[in-house]
């Protein structure tokens, strides 16, 4: 008689299997336990090695001096903030999964690469969520350029179907569109299920790896803005590429993992009619280019991975109409404006008796670890609070500490140098920031110590 088939639950949050069926995982999530069976382990041993792959090249251990080494190959794509994420184009071979919320521009981006990619080589777009009158109206929409003769379509959800034509195709170039729609033979489970999503990105990756095939996989988000599905899925690719959806339509794309490059750079894309439309100097999108001088406006550098981007921050105070006078931030953390409002209050005897809103122009969102904002969300809500002007051509830039201090920020000098390659004259910055190799740079550097060293500056 035969062995009855090995079950357990697995999350389809984080991947984590049990025994038995139970409420709610250890990640915190509930009611996301689901029944798969396992793979006999006779079965998964007695699956070939692929070339390209761990494990296949056999030979036992060896020496690094006996090791060959072999350089990536990288190719650009002429997308120029892709290539500056992949860390100088793209790797021939690798397998790169991008995620982001629906609606965040994952199709849109990929089908441009997919029709600059087939001219110069096969390549091929597996749709399994949608048809492929829709991608075809998709392309004619964004009106891209391809070469009819080397690109396909295909909409297909079985995974062994989709390699079977990869290689009668002899693509060279391929997106899955997306890893929960397909579904492979050698798992049990629905689509999108922790089985079968580890399974198919598997087989995909070995088929890449054997054939030299460079892959794009899109993969869908939790609620929590990660990858749904197990996070083994993660440590199968290459590299991982996250968009980011701010207000409005900038686009941030990240690289969260890079096998073959840095991850701390980020790329700027701006969502339009044609596309992801590729932002070269992001510090044009984000200072609103207003001649006007007004009061409220302040000018601020921060630093989105390695990328230093200028930005203006705007700030409004009226008089309450109420009994509890409002505080409303758009792209800021409020609990950061809190912190500030109260160190003003007790450093400076300044009242707040006012509706205060703050904006960052561009729509971009500041995360709470960028606290080199400090100086010019204060210096904002000052200047409307008492109705004076901070010249366009003035830049400030420090963390405020909570005894009223300046302290130091990170990668002072090329943000400084950003600054001054953008035509700024005067430049606040932190004491203990100060280096020579800044005043060679055309601009006026001033370095702040304290709150109070910076209004009597400013005034």
């Amino acid at each position: 008689m035969a062995k009855a088939p090995k079950m357990a639950f697995v999350c389809d949050d984080c991947g984590m299997d049990y025994p038995r069926w139970q409420g709610q995982c250890r990640c915190g999530a509930w009611n996301t336990l689901v029944e798969v069976r396992l793979s006999n382990a006779k079965t998964a041993a007695s699956r070939p090695a692929v070339l390209g792959y761990a494990g296949a090249a056999g030979g036992g251990a060896k020496k690094l001096n006996e090791v060959e080494s072999v350089e990536a190959e990288k190719r650009l794509t002429g997308i120029g903030e892709l290539d500056r994420v992949l860390s100088g184009g793209l790797t021939t071979g690798s397998v790169n999964i991008i995620s982001g919320d629906p609606g965040a521009g994952k199709t849109t981006l990929l089908s441009d690469l997919v029709a600059r990619m087939s001219q110069s080589t096969a390549s091929l777009y597996c749709t399994a969520e949608e048809s492929l009158s829709q991608f075809k109206n998709r392309v004619n929409r964004l009106k891209l350029n391809y070469d009819e003769d080397n690109l396909y379509l295909l909409s297909e959800t079985s995974v062994e179907s989709i390699i079977e034509e990869l290689e009668a195709k002899q693509i060279k170039f391929a997106v899955i569109d997306s890893i929960q729609a397909v579904i492979t033979d050698n798992a049990n489970g629905s689509p999108g299920s922790p089985s079968q999503v580890k399974t198919a990105a598997q087989a995909f990756t070995q088929y890449c790896k054997k054939n030299n095939v460079t892959m794009f996989i899109i993969a869908h988000v939790n609620k929590n803005n990660e990858i749904a599905g197990p996070q083994t899925l993660v440590h199968i690719v290459d590299s991982l590429l996250h968009i980011d959806t701010n207000d409005g339509q900038i686009r941030t794309l990240r690289a969260n993992k890079n096998r073959f490059g840095d991850v701390d750079t980020v790329g700027i894309f701006r969502m339009s009619e044609r596309g992801m439309i590729s932002v070269d100097n992001p510090s044009e999108i984000f200072l609103s280019g207003s001649t006007t001088e007004s009061p409220g406006s302040t000018i601020t550098c921060i630093r989105k991975g390695n990328r230093n981007l200028l930005l203006e921050i705007q700030c409004l105070t009226t008089e309450t109409e109420s009994e509890f006078p409002q505080r409303v931030c758009v792209g800021l953390n409020m609990n950061r404006i809190k912190m500030l409002t109260g160190i003003l209050r007790k450093h400076t005897k300044t009242k707040i008796f006012h509706d205060t809103f703050f904006n960052i122009v561009g729509g971009l969102k500041i995360d709470e670890s960028e606290t080199c904002i400090d100086l010019a969300l204060v210096t904002a809500l000052l200047s409307s609070l008492n109705d004076f002007v901070i010249p366009r051509t003035t830049c400030i830039m420090g963390e405020l500490s909570l005894n009223g201090d300046v302290r130091p920020i990170d990668s002072g000098v090329p943000r400084v140098k950003e600054a001054a390659q953008h035509g700024f004259t005067e430049i606040f910055i932190p004491f203990r920031n100060y280096h020579k190799s800044m005043e060679g740079l055309g601009a006026k550097i001033t370095p702040v110590k304290t709150i109070h060293e910076l209004l009597e500056l400013i005034n």
